[in-house]
């Protein structure tokens, strides 16, 4: 092994330090080439010190550095050493939300700082019984049949990158092991400040690792799993710093898998150089292939090392957001998926509608944004096609409620047209199967207005009878929950995280090379796939789990 010269480390510095000239200061990953070459240089940077270089964190994992330069000519300098790889400027890409939106009310947004729940190695392996509250993409994926043969996750852990998490959730806390906050915000930093301000990170963490609720049927994909959070997004997006420094502190953790939904249309040498270095210490990494709707997997889902994660519906077809491409691996549930968010933030609703007298309470999904209503607002429903200002001439929906479609514009824009015509109250139905949920706000406030959705059959059908002369209203309540409903390929991620935790469970030998061949050995194919629209198919946990224990992988 080559020597690294410490004349050659002191005269590249040494031009660093005849630069006098202040600037503002910036934050930079540097890479090196080589361990040795990463270790020469930190030594000599934290014991001798460079003026305009502060070493803020030492990434030994990956072989790199996080440097605060106050010297703009500092990191040029630096760029000629031969052992630098890359230097990297802190950038920020957006930070990931469900395809329609969610924001967590103002009221909320007060956190107590909170230790992490002690490992109970002595639950036992439960049995799924399909609930009211069993999210449908835990059936999908046959999450259950594999729990007897991989202890339900319980010798997996597991790394979200992402916003952060809600410690104290009721279905989070016996699994939640550990946090971190790797992001810088206009606050400064402070690593035990992991607590989730945005929701994504606790819904990912809840599909992944949330406790079987017995009562409700609600469940992850791992339920016994130990759930490590990486805050690497806030208020600014998320740091290409951050996540470098999230996957170093994965490798340290010695975790089995890293989960991240997020993402971006363009890679780096930094992020593909952590990537790798976490496949050489055996972690899985999975990642969203973005829900752009277009042909191209976004990165880190991209690179070859990565499992690239698509997203279908409940009817198990793609939907219509979820990008793909070559480099997609597999597709998961990414549609209408239930799961967990800070406490209070999410929004249960309450509908029955009546008419000519007779009521029935039909499904329904409240819309955050809106105020809470305990005693059930009531309105005469009045069809107002999808909602648009045009749709509004002619009809009077003064102090009613509008029946509109989904479709076209925003859930946001439907309800503001309706607003404008002094409807008291929205009730949006489907264009499609099933139900959503979204935000209507975008800071977090919310409107004095009764809004949610019914399902297609139900409001094609009200609106037949009601142009057919039949009177119909609808009364509706809300309360607050700890569940949400979310779309995006950031939900497909972590049912294939969780079912990647289910097989490291249930064999710790296999590689990340091997865990890929069982996903994509034992995946459903689905068609149409001439573009890849689908990579393998449906990701499996029960056949993926028998393949890990046969020892039948090459």
């Amino acid at each position: 092994m080559k020597t690294i010269s410490m004349k050659l480390i002191v005269s590249v510095l040494a031009t660093v330090a005849l630069s006098n000239v202040a600037s503002a200061k910036e934050r930079y990953l540097v890479m090196y080439k080589s361990q040795q070459g990463y270790a020469a240089m930190n030594q000599y940077m934290l014991t001798e010190g460079v003026s305009s270089l502060k070493v803020e964190d030492s990434l030994a994992n990956i072989n790199g550095q996080v440097l605060e330069v106050s010297n703009a000519k500092a990191i040029e300098a630096l760029k000629n050493h031969p052992e630098v790889l890359v230097v990297e400027a802190e950038r920020f890409s957006p930070a990931p939300k469900p395809v329609n939106g969610y924001k967590l009310a103002r009221a909320v947004r007060t956190w107590n700082e909170v230790a992490p729940v002690a490992s109970d190695d002595t639950q036992s392996v439960p049995h799924l019984n399909e609930g009211v509250a069993t999210p449908w993409g835990i059936m999908a994926v046959h999450a259950g049949a594999a729990w007897d043969n991989a202890q339900a996750g319980k010798n997996a852990r597991v790394l979200v990158l992402d916003t952060g998490i809600d410690p104290k959730h009721p279905a989070l806390k016996a699994n939640f092991e550990k946090g971190r906050n790797f992001f810088q915000s206009f606050d400064g930093p402070n690593p035990e400040d992991f607590i989730d301000k945005e929701g994504h990170g606790t819904h990912c963490a809840g599909t992944i690792a949330g406790a079987y609720n017995e009562k409700t049927g609600f469940t992850g994909v791992a339920p016994l799993a130990k759930i490590l959070m990486g805050r690497v997004c806030g208020d600014l997006g998320c740091s290409n710093i951050a996540v470098a420094q999230g996957i170093n502190w994965g490798i340290q953790e010695k975790v089995d898998v890293i989960s991240m939904s997020l993402g971006g249309p363009s890679s780096s040498s930094a992020e593909r150089t952590a990537v790798a270095n976490a496949e050489k210490a055996g972690v899985t990494v999975v990642a969203a292939s973005g829900n752009g709707g277009n042909p191209q997997v976004s990165f880190p889902a991209a690179l070859p090392t990565v499992v690239a994660v698509g997203a279908v519906d409940s009817s198990i077809t793609k939907t219509s957001f979820s990008q793909w491409g070559p480099e997609l691996d597999i597709v998961a549930p990414g549609a209408a998926v239930v799961s967990t968010v800070p406490q209070g933030t999410g929004r249960d609703s309450s509908t029955e509608i009546t008419i000519d007298g007779q009521s029935t309470l039909v499904k329904s999904a409240a819309f955050g944004g809106t105020k809470l209503f305990a005693t059930p607002k009531v309105g005469e429903l009045v069809p107002a096609g999808l909602g648009k200002a045009e749709d509004f001439k002619g009809i009077n929906v003064a102090g009613k409620f509008a029946l509109i479609s989904r479709g076209e514009i925003t859930f946001a824009d439907k309800v503001k047209n309706a607003l404008a015509a002094k409807a008291a109250g929205v009730v949006v139905y489907n264009n499609t199967t099933g139900l959503m949920q979204g935000a209507l706000t975008e800071d977090g406030s919310e409107l004095d207005v009764a809004v949610v959705m019914i399902e297609q059959t139900v409001g094609l059908k009200l609106v037949e009878q009601i142009k057919a002369g039949q009177k119909a209203s609808a009364a509706i309540s809300t309360s607050a929950s700890d569940y949400a409903m979310f779309d995006g390929t950031s939900m497909a991620t972590p049912h294939v995280a969780g079912v990647v935790a289910l097989i490291k469970s249930a064999n710790k030998k296999l590689t990340p090379a091997q865990i890929r061949t069982i996903l994509a050995t034992t995946a459903t194919a689905l068609t149409p796939n001439d573009q890849n629209q689908y990579g393998k198919g449906m990701v499996q946990a029960d056949k993926a789990v028998n393949m890990a224990l046969s020892g039948n992988v090459e």
